[in-house]
C-alpha cells in the first residue's frame, strides 16, 4: 500500500484517479479548496483534505505532504486570471516541490500538458500564454530537482470512454481520453522507470502498463 497525497483532488482528471489507486489498495488523500466538494472526494475513494494550496508557503505544505509515499500534482487555475495562473501552476506548483524535498517524500509526479517547454510557441498575446508558461517553468523547475519526479504531458483532454491504450512517440498533439490521463499516473506511480523522466502521450494502441513501462 502507497499513500498518495493528490493535490487538486477535484479535478476531473483526480476524481478518476482516486478509485483506480483506492481499488488496488492505495491511500488516497485528496487536497480540495472548497469544503463542498467533500462527498464527491470521498464518493471517488478518497480522504479530503481541505486546503488552499495557493495560501501555503513551503513549510505548511511540508505539513501536508508528510506522511505519504508520493504527491501528484493535479491542481490549476483553471483558466482563472493571469495572476491566479502563475500563482498556482507555476508558483505553487514551485513551492510544493520544494515542500515534498523538505518533507522527504521523493516520489512526485506532475500532470503537465503536451506542448509544455521552453519551445510552447504560444504567443504573449494568446489567453493560453499564462498557462503554457507557467506549466513550462514548473516541468523546467521540476526537472531540476533531486526529487524522484515523473512529467506526464497529455495531449487535448477528452471525456470519451477509457481505451486502456496510448501512444508515446507522437510528434504532434492529438487526444486523450481523462480515465486514460487518470491511468497513466496509476501506472507511473509504480514504475520506477518512470523517475526522471517527461512522457508526452495521445491516445493510441499500446496498452497503458506497456507504454509507461517501455518509455
Amino acid at each position: 500500500m502507497s499513500r498518495v497525497l493528490v493535490i487538486g483532488g477535484h479535478g476531473k482528471v483526480a476524481l478518476l484517479l482516486a478509485p483506480l489507486l483506492a481499488a488496488r489498495g492505495d491511500q488516497v488523500s485528496a487536497v480540495i479548496r472548497n469544503p463542498d466538494h467533500a462527498g464527491d472526494v470521498r464518493a471517488a475513494g478518497a480522504d479530503p483534505v481541505v486546503s488552499d494550496i495557493e495560501a501555503l508557503d513551503v513549510d505548511a505544505l511540508a505539513d501536508l505532504i508528510s506522511g505519504h509515499d508520493a504527491v501528484v500534482w493535479s491542481a490549476g487555475a483553471g483558466g482563472g486570471s493571469r495572476e491566479r495562473t502563475y500563482a498556482v501552476d507555476r508558483d505553487a506548483a514551485m513551492r510544493s516541490m520544494d515542500a515534498s524535498a523538505k518533507a522527504g517524500v521523493n516520489r512526485y509526479v506532475m500532470v503537465s500538458y503536451f506542448g509544455a517547454g521552453p519551445d510552447h510557441g504560444v504567443p504573449e498575446d494568446n489567453s493560453f500564454f499564462a498557462y503554457a508558461d507557467a506549466k513550462s517553468a514548473a516541468d523546467a523547475y521540476l526537472s531540476t530537482t533531486d526529487l524522484e519526479w515523473t512529467i506526464l504531458q497529455p495531449s487535448a483532454l477528452t471525456l470519451d470512454p477509457p481505451t486502456g491504450r496510448i501512444d508515446v512517440h507522437a510528434a504532434e498533439s492529438g487526444s486523450v481520453s481523462r480515465a486514460d490521463v487518470a491511468a497513466v499516473i496509476a501506472a507511473a506511480l509504480t514504475a520506477s522507470s518512470t523517475a526522471g523522466r517527461s512522457i508526452r502521450f495521445n491516445s493510441g494502441d499500446v496498452p497503458i502498463s506497456d507504454a509507461v513501462a517501455g518509455h
